[in-house]
């Protein structure tokens, strides 16, 4: 393979340093200086490590923005249902409290319950809504009289 001529200006004190490198390793000055550019040109271990840690600190900001904005969401739509909550529900007489209180406990046992299963499957409510949405669908079955109708459960919420 045919080399290219390059010609470069040198300081007196690194044209010194070159030429003394050269004649102590009996080699020629171009070899010596050919093989300082390579290695300038060429990324040691310690630039691809920083190039693995930099991708991979990208990669973390990214998850630790998206945890942000899902916990921003998460806390946002917690606030809408305790503000809606409270402004829709009317207080209870004295005679009912203890019968509703039963009732809550009950309720509240059965969200555990089914909050347990979901995350031993590693299913998520926010991930099938995004993906209903994403795909057009309206979450939670269509949203139609008919699928109100086929959950007998549906008149509680």
């Amino acid at each position: 393979m045919r080399k290219a001529r390059l010609s470069v200006y040198l300081d007196p004190d690194t044209m010194a340093q070159l030429s003394e490198l050269a004649d102590r390793k009996d080699q020629p000055k171009s070899l010596i200086a050919e093989g300082a550019i390579l290695s300038f040109l060429t990324p040691d271990d310690s630039d691809r490590r920083e190039a693995v840690v930099t991708r991979r600190l990208d990669l973390l900001t990214r998850q630790g923005e998206r945890l942000e904005r899902d916990l921003s969401i998460v806390a946002e739509t917690v606030a809408l249902f305790i503000r809606f909550w409270l402004t829709v529900t009317p207080p209870l007489p004295q005679s009912a409290q203890a019968a509703a209180q039963a009732t809550g406990r009950e309720r509240f046992e059965s969200f555990l319950d089914m909050l347990g299963s979901r995350l031993a499957k590693g299913r998520s409510v926010l991930r099938e809504v995004s993906f209903d949405r994403l795909n057009g669908t309206p979450p939670f079955g269509g949203g139609t009289k008919a699928s109100a109708a086929s959950n007998p459960h549906e008149h509680q919420r």
